[in-house]
């Protein structure tokens, strides 16, 4: 170029530029490739396992019962105190007796009376029978002293049994436990004035070596409660069920495990729930009649796969997995969950044993993308597993 003139060689420079753009532009760019996500699959395994579900419960002694005077009088000695667990039979409160013991003591003279009169008629009796016999006086004499014995004779029987209802009378003066168990709140005071009809019991004795335990269950509950068990009626099935737990006040377990052994004949109108009772030992003393708590019922799950709920999707109430299909394909999938506990599902159908899914970054996916599998450990699957057992 260099015999060339300037002006020539500017236009050749500026030709070649122009047709190196152009052959430029000419080509087209591919996009990067974009490269695939990393993302932890898992293996499902198909087992059995128990949901729970709690419901508000009751706690009541198997006796729970008032302590009244059978008799009016004035409480002379209260021998007890509020929450003190008392034996069978145990003196508790003790009546004023002097009235009664008088009522007793009257009753007896009055039998020791009538025995007199009766005595006196019988003597007559047998005085008049060997005259009459022998014709020294009428027959109507014996016949009228016999009247009057029978007459003695009822009236002996009359005290008799007023000195009984003496008796019983100042027997109500002391008032014993009617079981063993631990008292209540105490209505009376020693010197208050009590009487049969009194509104408030002296007070409430709870038996508590066992418990009865009240809870209820909505109706859909209870079907799905009743079809889990064997049997034709209910109490076939009450028969058939496991135990259940007692979960108290402060979320821990009751240590000893109770049995439904009751429910009601029929559902509550206003609440549509039926009522059941668990009795519970309570050997220990420590569940008391007012207690309250949550009664946790187990459902078993046969033949369900087990998968954490952080690998799901869902979408308009419907639950959704990603597959992983042809080594690393992703694949939606519908799911039908039978439970759930607080980390994981229980799927009936939708897939298989064996099925890979992911197990995070679902939110991030879509049907068909290719991922790069993060497959677990075994010992890390093994774990997974025996955690749900």
């Amino acid at each position: 170029m260099s015999g060339l003139p300037m002006p020539k060689v500017k236009k050749l420079i500026t030709f070649l530029s122009a047709a190196a753009i152009l052959i430029g532009c000419s080509k087209k760019q591919d996009p990067p490739q974009q490269a695939l996500q990393s993302l932890p699959v898992m293996q499902v395994t198909v087992d059995t396992a128990t949901t729970f579900k709690e419901y508000p419960a009751a706690v009541q002694g198997t006796d729970n019962i008032e302590i009244r005077p059978e008799i009016s009088g004035k409480l002379k000695k209260l021998l007890v105190d509020e929450g003190a667990f008392v034996q069978k039979g145990q003196l508790l409160f003790v009546i004023d007796d002097h009235s009664f013991r008088e009522r007793l003591n009257t009753a007896r003279a009055t039998l020791r009376a009538a025995e007199g009169a009766l005595s006196t008629a019988r003597l007559e009796v047998e005085k008049l029978t060997p005259l009459v016999k022998n014709n020294v006086v009428s027959s109507y004499q014996l016949k009228t002293a016999e009247a009057a014995k029978e007459t003695a004779q009822g009236n002996v029987d009359h005290a008799r049994a007023g000195v009984n209802s003496a008796q019983i009378e100042l027997g109500y003066t002391q008032i014993t436990a009617p079981v063993s168990g631990y008292v209540g709140r105490l209505g009376k005071r020693q010197g208050s004035l009590v009487s049969a009809n009194d509104t408030e019991p002296l007070a409430l004795l709870s038996d508590i070596h066992d418990v009865h335990v009240y809870f209820s269950m909505s109706e859909i509950d209870f079907l799905k409660f009743k079809e889990q068990y064997k049997g034709t009626t209910v109490e076939e099935k009450i028969k058939n069920l496991p135990t259940v737990q007692l979960i108290l006040a402060d979320r821990k377990v009751y240590q000893r495990p109770g049995r439904i052994d009751m429910v009601d004949g029929q559902f509550d109108q206003n609440t549509g729930a039926v009522a059941l009772r668990a009795t519970f030992p309570n050997p220990e003393r420590i569940l008391r009649s007012g207690n309250t708590g949550k009664i946790r019922l187990g459902t078993l799950h046969d033949n369900v796969a087990i998968i954490p709920q952080a690998a799901t999707l869902e979408m308009q109430d419907k639950i959704f997995v990603f597959a992983v299909v042809d080594g690393n394909t992703l694949a939606k999938r519908l799911i039908a969950v039978s439970g759930k506990n607080d980390e994981s599902y229980y799927v009936k159908s939708g897939i298989t044993s064996g099925t890979k899914i992911i197990t995070s970054g679902i939110e991030h996916v879509k049907e068909g993308e290719k991922i790069i599998p993060q497959e677990p450990s075994a010992d890390l699957q093994a774990a997974a597993n025996i955690k749900h057992k």
